[in-house]
């Protein structure tokens, strides 16, 4: 029975309630205010503003969540009147959720909803930052390999790759390779560059690609 009631309410508010301009969605506070329970327009308006509150205290510009429009409805008698409603985006509904009362069996689930929602947000966002961090890591494997590769061009030998690279750390960061291990508590026999933040390993294969230009445009 529980997962009818959850399916039913995602159902609605995803498919339901949710609107569509332009690519943009957005919700109606109107139509909100039925979807979590309210009978009252002036009990919901009270939420509207303890979420406009919250959207404020959270540095969020309340204009660019809750937009106040007119629309036409058509009464029992099939005359059309205008009425004033609320455009509201996802994270304005996560605030009214949030400051709805919980005792609401629409607004409990709507509060549990949306903190999955935050949840899956940021394991995405965890995830897309380990994908660029690796993407990151193995471009500077392939430049530096290249680096090598020009050093033997020019030596006969890849033995100054080493105190290049070194070189190359201490001018950039202002510490020699030992320094930074000690400083980001790299264990022995593991590469500086693993623990590496993702800026850095930017940061390393571009003065890499620079160094390799700069023999490259002599010859």
């Amino acid at each position: 029975m529980l997962k009818e009631v959850v399916e039913t309410l995602t159902n609605n508010f995803e498919s339901n309630a949710r609107k569509t301009e332009d690519g943009v969605e957005f919700w109606l506070a109107l139509d909100l205010q039925k979807l979590l329970g309210y009978l009252r327009w002036e009990n919901f308006q009270n939420v509207l503003s303890k979420a406009k509150i919250a959207c404020e205290v959270s540095k969020h510009e309340v204009s660019d969540h809750f937009r106040v429009v007119t629309k036409m409805i058509q009464t029992a008698k099939q005359a059309e009147r205008e009425v004033l409603d609320i455009i509201l985006t996802r994270y304005a509904c996560y605030l009214i959720a949030q400051n709805g009362d919980s005792r609401k069996e629409e607004i409990a689930f709507a509060q549990t909803y949306f903190a999955l929602q935050t949840r899956k947000m940021e394991i995405i966002e965890k995830r897309l930052l380990e994908i660029e961090r690796v993407s990151a890591r193995k471009k500077l494997s392939e430049t530096e390999k290249e680096l090598s590769g020009v050093i033997y061009e020019q030596t006969g030998s890849d033995k100054n790759f080493g105190l290049i690279r070194s070189k190359g750390d201490k001018a950039l960061f202002g510490y020699t390779k030992e320094q930074m291990k000690l400083k980001w508590s790299v264990p022995k026999g593991r590469v500086l560059a693993d623990f590496a933040p993702t800026i850095i390993l930017k940061a390393k294969d571009f003065a890499t690609e620079i160094t390799i230009f700069t023999p490259k445009r002599i010859s």
